[in-house]
Formats: C-alpha cells, sequence, structure tokens
C-alpha cells in the first residue's frame, strides 16, 4: 500500500512538474519571430488606419464646408442654421475623435514594443 501511494506521489509530481515547465516555457517559444498571420493581420489594420486618417481629413473639411456654407446662404431660415451648426460641431468632434484614437493606438504601440 505504501509502495502504491509512493508511485502515485511520484507520477503526480512529474505530471505537475511537467505541466508546470511546460507553461514557462511556452512565452519563449515565438520570442524570435510571430506567426505570418498575425504579420498579415496587423499589417492590414495598420493599412487599414492609414486610409481612415487619409480619408478623415478632406471629408472632415468638405462638411465643415457645407456647414459654413448652409449657415451663410439660409437668408435667417432659423432651421437651417441650427442645421450648419450641428453639421460643423459635429464634423470636428468627429475629426477630433478620430485623431485621439490615433494618438491612443500610437502610445498603446509604443508601449508594446
Amino acid at each position: 500500500m505504501i509502495k502504491f501511494k509512493k508511485k502515485i506521489f511520484y507520477i503526480l509530481f512529474i505530471l505537475l512538474f511537467s505541466i508546470i515547465i511546460l507553461f514557462i516555457l511556452n512565452n519563449f517559444c515565438f520570442a524570435l519571430g510571430e506567426p505570418k498571420i498575425v504579420s498579415k493581420i496587423n499589417s492590414a489594420f495598420e493599412s487599414i488606419e492609414s486610409w481612415i486618417l487619409k480619408l478623415s481629413t478632406p471629408a472632415a473639411a468638405v462638411a465643415v464646408g457645407t456647414g459654413v456654407f448652409m449657415k451663410k446662404f439660409s437668408f435667417g431660415d432659423e432651421e437651417k442654421i441650427r442645421t450648419g451648426k450641428k453639421i460643423i460641431k459635429g464634423s470636428l468632434f468627429s475629426y477630433a475623435f478620430i485623431l485621439a484614437i490615433d494618438l491612443i493606438l500610437s502610445a498603446i504601440k509604443s508601449l508594446v514594443s
């Protein structure tokens, strides 16, 4: 009975020790490189981010211009003046939000690297 308990103890010890070693060594498995799919996904997200930034500046300029012209040529119509102000505020807020997200993502990227 004692030999049986000793065998179980040794088997459990070896099993737990091997599991702990596998968890420790698992962090070093991909230390030298990353899988191709991860690099493709990262490059895809970077290209999407650059396209969004490239498109958001002209879009914000067009929206602000539309709001200014709507206010300018409202001819006293209160609804058009309010709509023009909403368009200007919304487009500036959206553009600032996009720039803030880019700033946050680049800060996170610099912390991770």
